[in-house]
């Protein structure tokens, strides 16, 4: 891999928009297109060319003038970048189906990655033990959050519950939350929230496949 510009300190809005860039690259490189021009990335995207284009400056020569970018490439240089090195550890918000699933596959790709406690407000899911980790009642949250040291949270927790659920996570000190529920919640300035809708991913993804099928291999 070419060397990156990692000594420049790169701007907040960018790193912000690094996972955006990724996924969406996934899904080109998903339907087999290997070559894109960052205007063609931006009406995919949604954000504009010359934002593109600045943001890729701070990590060094990504393109060429004429050609655009390589994708598969460019998902290497994200993919790089946002790997995480030292252990990440997390807290499970919400042990219905979904977060029951996540806890069981606890991100066996990247070892760095690792769901250390899990809570809900269900009297019937709290005691129960998926994969070793015991569902907690919220109100151990604050304290577990210190005695394991975690940093980033998962929220499963249905929108009409979310804020609140955001607001107990928030109190215990954590600033990084990815959240399933599309909602947008209302959080301090020096938290940062990662939305998943999974309704607006399956239909980009449809998006995707009948706009880029002609380019399939």
């Amino acid at each position: 891999m070419k060397e990156l510009h990692k000594e420049k300190i790169m701007p907040k809005a960018t790193a912000k928009r690094l996972p955006l860039y990724l996924r969406y690259l996934k899904m080109l490189g998903d339907s087999g297109v290997t070559r894109i021009k960052s205007k063609e990335f931006s009406d995919v995207i949604q954000v504009p060319s010359a934002t593109i284009r600045r943001d890729f400056s701070h990590l060094g020569e990504l393109g060429r003038s004429g050609y655009g970018y390589d994708v598969p490439y460019l998902i290497e240089v994200f993919s790089h970048i946002l790997n995480t090195q030292e252990e990440k550890r997390i807290a499970l918000i919400g042990c219905g189906n979904l977060g029951k699933a996540l806890v069981k596959n606890n991100f066996r790709r990247n070892e760095n990655l690792n769901i250390v406690c899990a809570f809900d407000t269900e009297a019937d899911l709290v005691g129960l033990s998926v994969d070793d980790i015991t569902v907690q009642p919220m109100e151990n949250l604050a304290e577990e959050v210190k005695r394991t040291g975690v940093t980033v949270a998962i929220s499963t927790v249905p929108s009409q519950y979310a804020q609140e659920a955001i607001d107990k996570i928030v109190a215990a000190g954590i600033t990084a939350i990815l959240n399933f529920a599309p909602d947008r919640v209302t959080v301090p300035a020096n938290v940062s929230v990662q939305y998943i809708d999974l309704t607006t991913e399956l239909q980009t993804l449809i998006y995707f496949d009948e706009t880029f099928a002609s380019k399939k291999a």
